[in-house]
């Protein structure tokens, strides 16, 4: 199932477990955030939006604030003496979609647990303890 959600004057397709980096959110790390303007909801059956799909939300944890690379405007005016450099940041929220809900449901209020990845095994020893060659 996927979703396509505006946020930030933006359209996003996402699908669960997708990370995204959205325009900087207000709420904490670690908290859970609703996308309601879900334009188009798909899977078995497709939702089109007029605009929005009535009773469709996305809800997201909120992983950490970034800010994005420097951009520097310079500006010169030639044989004027005249110049003017400034730099921005754009600051960034990372999110990662945990539900796409329809008709209405509420998001689970905490963010259910990840899986977590079982650590490769570690090459066995020899009598020497060096690595088997």
């Amino acid at each position: 199932m996927f979703a396509v959600i505006k946020t930030g004057g933006k359209q996003y397709r996402v699908v669960a477990e997708d990370v995204l980096r959205v325009d900087r959110l207000e709420a904490e790390p670690g908290a859970v955030v609703e996308f309601g303007e879900v334009l188009v909801v798909g899977g078995d059956q497709t939702m089109l939006g007029n605009p929005t799909v009535a009773g469709a939300t996305v809800a997201a944890e909120l992983l950490d604030h970034v800010r994005g690379p420097k951009v520097i405007a310079f500006k010169k005016r030639r044989r004027k003496n005249s110049r003017r450099k400034r730099g921005h940041r754009q600051e960034f929220s990372l999110v990662r979609i945990t539900e796409i809900l329809t008709e209405g449901t509420r998001p689970s209020p905490t963010p259910p647990p990840r899986p977590r990845r079982q650590a490769a095994p570690k090459p066995e020893e020899g009598a020497t303890g060096a690595p088997n060659a």
